[in-house]
């Protein structure tokens, strides 16, 4: 009979007394997400655009065609392993050395200077003339000699 159909369909859950159980919905909102992730790159854009380095600028020897400065006798700074610097083969202090470069700056404000060291050279002698030239604002040229 009909009424023995409802009690045996198993798709008919009020006559059997089961109640359908309500899904939890799986769904996630990206939204909170997106906003902190646009935040965090708002944040760091504006942060790395007020970082400069504190660097020294080098020029770099590159290709170049030969021009009127070519003819003049390069500056060349020479430093020792030992510590010993040599301004145009004229043995020089460190007081020496930065007169030198202030007559220099004074003669050239363009002028540009060669320093030359080695591998083996103690990077504060290195550091002491480059600190010299950057304060004179004289434009240099590193070279490494064996």
């Amino acid at each position: 009979t009909g009424l023995e159909w409802y009690h045996l369909n198993p798709t008919n859950s009020v006559a059997m007394g089961i109640k359908k159980r309500n899904k939890v919905s799986a769904t996630f909102s990206m939204s909170s997400l997106t906003d902190i992730i646009f935040l965090l790159l708002i944040f760091f854009m504006l942060t790395s655009s007020l970082v400069t380095p504190n660097a020294l600028k080098l020029q770099l020897p590159g290709k170049s065609t030969p021009s009127s400065s070519s003819k003049k006798k390069p500056n060349i700074i020479k430093i020792e392993t030992n510590g010993t610097f040599y301004y145009n083969s004229n043995r020089m202090s460190r007081s020496g050395l930065k007169k030198s470069m202030t007559t220099l700056k004074k003669r050239n404000p363009k002028a540009s200077v060669v320093v030359q060291s080695s591998s083996k050279t103690s990077i504060d002698y290195v550091v002491t003339v480059m600190d010299i030239l950057a304060q004179l604002k004289l434009a240099a040229v590193m070279d490494e000699i064996d």
